[in-house]
């Protein structure tokens, strides 16, 4: 069988397709990853079959673009106002008609049995209406997966004419990675959630626990010249407490400050690798560092944002998992009870057994190549 992966230039967008795409591969399937220039290094990090199809493109100039384009909308969802994920419909099929020349080319060329895509990736639609094969979609978020897709391809109908596509097909098969204990009950087959460390080994100390309790912060990988209040605000809730905080990479205008004893700076961290030895993570809400502390069974503390954040911060705390606070409303207290409230620690861990327990991409692997016969 040959797979065709794509997914938007994202590292969080390319990370949650790779654990069923080297499931493939380690099952003798042939296997290529299509994204663009921000998401090369994330996919060839795992060595798989990497190809750019949208040379130059680059993710933050395109978002604002439409920012400017639909103002009200993008000051609602940077308000967290947006219940419906309508403008990352608009954000994500931009980047997908950028991406749809090179995509549509290369399924011409290499000819894929399946494409498998990231739920806002909907160009991969294309692919697979052009070549005739079964379209399966990865939902690495907690929105319904076919609500994003639909939301997505709607806004693809011209690109797809251009291609002499009538429409974009419907998913066969969705895989979803939400534990269902915090989404509910979905269509599609759940696949349990495998973190993706990424390039680089961690410091070694970070990966036994210390101590004193440590509490890791993280932001954003998609990158933003404004200073981080939220890391600076857990260094000022967080002063004088015998915690030991760690500000995964750090904006300038943090690390240029003078910090107390108890903090400490790191570059990019492999959190799998190092959230099960923390007591707990701070962070701004991406699914997938909402996953990878779930899988890792510690508590989080989620700032609500723009965008999906608003949701999945709500999410978290109603699953008991977790605390959804605003950034500069974090107090001391916050911190005190996110690494000493023991209903946190074990509705934790009940998740991270929960995760545990849904079936491993490569129990997936064959059922895909049913689909695709």
């Amino acid at each position: 069988m040959r797979a065709l992966f794509v997914a938007s230039p994202m590292v969080g967008h390319v990370q949650p397709l790779l654990p069923l795409a080297i499931a493939l591969r380690d099952a003798g399937h042939d296997v290529v990853l299509a994204t663009g220039p921000e998401g090369l290094a994330a996919g060839r990090s795992s060595g798989l079959d990497v190809r750019d199809v949208a040379p130059g493109l680059r993710v933050m100039p395109v978002f604002m673009g439409q920012a400017l384009a639909h103002p009200l909308q993008a000051r609602r969802a940077a308000a967290g106002e947006e219940r419906e994920p309508s403008f990352v419909g608009v954000l994500f099929s931009a980047l997908g008609a950028r991406m749809a020349d090179g995509v549509v080319r290369l399924a011409d060329e290499w000819r894929p049995d399946i494409v498998v895509q990231e739920a806002l990736a909907a160009v991969g639609a294309l692919a697979a209406v052009r070549r005739g094969v079964p379209l399966v979609v990865v939902n690495m978020t907690f929105f319904d997966a076919e609500r994003l897709f639909a939301v997505t391809a709607a806004r693809l109908g011209g690109v797809a004419r251009r291609h002499g596509l009538v429409h974009l097909p419907e998913p066969a098969e969705v895989l979803g990675t939400a534990p269902p204990s915090l989404v509910g009950s979905r269509r599609g087959r759940p696949m349990r959630f495998v973190p993706v460390p990424g390039d680089g080994a961690a410091p070694a100390d970070l990966t036994r626990p210390g101590a004193r309790p440590r509490i890791i912060v993280s932001r954003s990988t998609v990158a933003d010249p404004r200073p981080d209040r939220l890391m600076s605000r857990v260094v000022e809730a967080a002063a004088g407490m015998d915690v030991e905080i760690v500000l995964a990479r750090p904006d300038k205008h943090v690390s240029r400050g003078p910090l107390p004893a108890n903090v400490r700076t790191t570059e990019w961290l492999p959190f799998p690798a190092v959230f099960p030895a923390a007591a707990a993570t701070v962070h701004h809400g991406g699914a997938g560092t909402i996953l990878t502390a779930l899988a890792a069974g510690i508590p989080q503390l989620v700032t609500p944002g723009a965008g999906d954040r608003a949701v999945n911060a709500e999410l978290v705390a109603a699953r008991g998992v977790g605390l959804a606070i605003p950034t500069e409303q974090i107090t001391p207290a916050d911190l005190r009870r996110l690494v000493g409230d023991p209903a946190l620690k074990q509705a934790s861990r009940d998740v991270a057994d929960e995760i545990a327990g849904m079936p491993a991409p490569a129990e997936l692997v064959e059922p895909l190549a049913a689909l695709a016969r």
